[in-house]
């Protein structure tokens, strides 16, 4: 569901109730959803909240390619979804800041794969940052969902070796590049028409 499919549900669902007549609100249906989607200015995000299933696997095998659905060390042994829940909220709660238009909305976020980098990973080969999410905006007062969840792909590219070292030096850790990225990510998401647009990871750039 593009942003403006997004847009047209929100504003259907916050401001079509008012309509006295049934004709009146299919007309302003057709409008809204054939318009561009709002400027940034025109949303207000009251709430984040995000969820990491427990039914999503953890790997802690270091190996280059593991399997399951979390990968993260960064933060040392602990509760991996936890972990990843902390980082997600901080980054789309600092990338709705500004946000600050006349329609309030709530935002949730359900984490569907989070993979950063195993030790073995990051300090030879590099690889991707393989992060997906489910977007859905709801109701700030009945928090119903205000139209389909969209499925974002946020993958981005990962540094190695000497590279991922260097960037480390700088301060550049994975949780801060993620950080960033997922910032840019979820304003994309709900203020461009087109959403975010993944850059191409094939293997060869990838391993660059």
């Amino acid at each position: 569901m593009k942003p403006v499919r997004i847009f047209a549900a929100l504003l259907l669902g916050l401001g079509l109730s008012a309509c006295a007549a049934t004709e009146t609100a299919t007309r302003n249906a057709s409008l809204i959803a054939d318009a561009p989607a709002p400027a940034a200015a025109s949303i207000r995000v009251e709430e984040v909240t995000v969820s990491v299933p427990r039914s999503l696997k953890v790997s802690e095998a270091n190996r280059y390619f593991p399997g399951g659905d979390i990968v993260w060390r960064e933060d040392g042994p602990g509760d991996r979804h936890v972990q990843v829940q902390k980082i997600v909220e901080e980054a789309i709660g600092a990338g709705v800041t500004g946000l600050d238009g006349a329609t309030p909305v709530d935002l949730h976020i359900e984490i569907t794969r989070f993979h950063a980098l195993t030790e073995k990973a990051r300090y030879t080969t590099g690889g991707v940052h393989d992060i997906e999410f489910m977007v859905t905006l709801l109701h700030p007062e009945t928090h119903q969902p205000l139209g389909p969840s969209h499925h974002v792909d946020a993958g981005f590219k990962a540094y190695g070796g000497q590279k991922a070292i260097a960037a480390e030096a700088k301060g550049l850790t994975q949780k801060v590049r993620i950080n960033r990225h997922l910032q840019g990510v979820i304003r994309d998401e709900l203020t461009k028409a087109g959403g975010h647009k993944q850059a191409s990871l094939g293997v060869y750039k990838v391993f660059d």
